[in-house]
Order: C-alpha cells, then structure tokens, then sequence
C-alpha cells in the first residue's frame, strides 16, 4: 500500500553543498547557451563528469571504502537539483550514480562491488539500463533476452530498446530470463551486468526527432559471461529491478527536465515584456506546482535515505512530474503566441522547440504514464 508523503526538509549538512555546486557550475557553464545546456541529461560530456567525480560528487551515498561519499541522499539531491537547474551535461555518469551503483552496492557481490563502485565514483564507469525490448513495450515481465548457462558462465541472447546512451556505455544492467518461459512473468527474470565491450555486442543508435542519437537498441548474439556477470540470487530479477525502479523515478530529473526553458522564458519576460495578469498567474502556477512536486520529491528521498524502497511513491513523483515537464513548453508556447508583437530572442525559440519535441519522450522513460497509474491504483487498493 502506498504510505503518506511527509513534508520534510533538507538537513543543513546537506543543504551546505549548494553554494559550491553553484559557484562550480557558473564556471563551467558560462557561455553555453540555453538550447544547449536544456539537454542536461541528455547532454554527453565525459569529461565533465570526472570533473565531478573529482570534486566527490559522483557515487556520494555509496560507502567510502568503495571509493563514495557516505553521505545520505538528501546529498545527492542537493547536487542533483543544481546540475539539472544550470543544464549541466550529466548524461555520461547519470545512470551509474543514480541506480546502478546503488544497485550493486545493495545486491552486488564483494567482488562486484570492489570493481564497479570505484570507477563510478571517480567517472570511469558508465551504464546504461537494458529493460525495454522490442514487441514489449513497458511490460518488462515479458522480456524474452535469454541467458543459459554454461561451465564458465553464462550465454546471452536477445534484444534491447530504448537504451539511453548504450553506444557511449562501458557497462549494461540487463533484466534477462535465466529460467521459465515468458508466460512465467516475473518469476525466472534475473539482472546482469554486461560488458558492452564483448564480442557478439551490437550497438546501434536511434535519431529522434531532435536529430539526437542517445536511444539504441542493442543485439546479444551468443555472448559470453562470466559466472559473475549475475547480480544477486538468480530470479531475483523482478524485486531487483523494482527496487532499482525506485532511484530512477525518485529524483529531481522527474521535474527539472525543462527549468532552464522556464528560466529563459522569464529573463525575456522580465527584461522584454511588460506586467500581465495573465502572465503572473500563469507564472503563480508553474511555481505553486513546482513547490509542490519538489516537497514530493524530498519526502520520497527521506525514505530512499531510511533504507526504504518507495517505489509507488516515486511512481506518484514521476507521473505528475512528467505531466508539469510536459505542460510548461505548451504553456510558454501559448504565452509568446499572445503577444506576437513582441518577437522572442532566437535562443529562447531554439530552447522552446527542442523541449517541445523531447518533451513526449518525458512520459515514455522510467516507465509510461500506463504503467505508472496502475501501480498507483494497486498502492492505493483500487486494483
């Protein structure tokens, strides 16, 4: 069942972070231009994100004998929340810090957790999420990609879809079936980390509509893994994955993917526009919604810091977050639409059309408004 969301504040210890994220961030950022810094998790810049890791703001709840910063998750908030505010090109490393990480520190082996932790926290590792496969869509208890076993491992075969930034990726975390048929749903379903690197791998990226390549779908043709490939006990995959679900939902990205077009918008309307109504109560709202959805986000990582898996809650945050994300370029777009006498700046036009393409994308990652609602309606007991 899902619980209430208490309102509840970041700790001062982690709140200290933000003015020298901040002070980071102007300097890294002055003079990229809006349109490119609204791709933010999108955004690829390898070595941007070992400049974080050097700064320690990469892996920071993992344990520091692995290599993190042993800080709670309202660290990784504070962080999260001014990189995706600035559209800071996290892309690289977003996957790896924010579930695959946690993923093998929870599940993973000693083994496993001595070799991955390490090269997360200092930028050397990154992931992508091997979930979505073809002819399934957002019914993951129905993946097919197999791994059998062999003497030395394990054998792989299947396929991939959607999987944001595989061709740029070291490492895979893929939900594969290691026993039962497909009609067994989730029982038989187990996690692998998969070497990107290995013969029988094949990458090939998708454009979108942005003229952007970060989706793939990837091919497994007989390829061999190592008994230590396996996260966890095999056909543990469906807790696993739900669990890992819940870091990927829980963040700030659910409602920051479009701040830096809000932030644009309001330098033309403060410095090109005069005082409306209409916008001032069109402004009231997004803040009012935005107050909001953060308070949800924050009290979901109060629960994420206690050890919980919040997973109907983060599913809650995330749909109407991405329902707020996918509102705003609408809205901003009606706005300049009233007032065609007053041309807005080339830079906020090329902003509002990429988040207008990207946006229906929003409600497609981390899982379909669909999917969503009906765990909403099972936490709730309406189903």
């Amino acid at each position: 069942m899902i619980e209430s969301l208490e309102l509840t504040s970041i700790p001062a210890e982690d709140e200290a972070l933000r003015a020298s994220v901040r002070a980071f961030l102007d300097e890294a950022l002055d003079g990229v231009p809006a349109d490119v810094r609204a791709r933010s998790w999108m955004g690829y810049d390898a070595d941007f994100s070992r400049r974080l890791a050097a700064k320690g703001w990469l892996g920071l709840t993992l344990p520091k004998e692995y290599g993190g910063g042993g800080r709670s998750s309202f660290a990784r908030f504070v962080v999260v929340e001014e990189l995706l505010s600035a559209g800071a090109p996290v892309t690289a490393h977003w996957i790896a810090d924010r579930q695959s990480g946690p993923l093998i520190h929870k599940y993973g082996s000693e083994v496993q957790k001595k070799f991955y932790l390490p090269r997360i926290c200092r930028g050397e590792a990154f992931f992508c999420i091997g979930m979505s496969e073809p002819n399934s869509g957002s019914d993951l208890a129905s993946v097919t990609t197999r791994a059998v076993r062999t003497d030395s491992g394990w054998k792989l075969n299947g396929r991939k879809i959607w999987t944001t930034n595989a061709y740029r990726s070291h490492y895979m975390i893929a939900l594969v079936r290691t026993s039962g048929e497909p009609a067994d749903r989730y029982k038989g379903l187990s996690q692998m980390i998969v070497d990107l690197s290995f013969q029988g791998v094949t990458v090939r990226p998708i454009h979108d509509i942005t003229g952007d390549a970060h989706f793939c779908e990837v091919f497994f043709d007989d390829v061999m893994l190592g008994d230590d490939a396996l996260i966890g006990a095999e056909g543990s995959g469906w807790e696993q994955v739900t669990a890992e679900l819940a870091f990927e939902r829980s963040g700030p990205e659910r409602i920051y993917s479009t701040l830096v077009l809000l932030d644009e918008w309001l330098v033309f309307l403060g410095r090109d526009m005069p005082v409306d109504d209409g916008r001032v109560a069109l402004l009231g709202r997004m803040a009012s919604q935005l107050c909001v959805l953060r308070a949800m986000a924050i009290s979901v990582t109060e629960k994420l810091a206690r050890g919980e898996s919040p997973v109907v809650e983060a599913a809650l945050v995330k749909d109407l977050g991405t329902e707020f994300e996918q509102q705003m370029p609408l809205l901003i777009a009606d706005s300049l639409g009233d007032d065609p006498d007053r041309p807005a700046p080339s830079v906020l036009l090329k902003t509002l059309a990429y988040v207008t393409q990207i946006s229906p994308s929003f409600s497609l990652r981390g899982g379909t408004r669909e999917i969503l609602r009906g765990m909403i309606a099972r936490g709730l007991g309406l189903r």
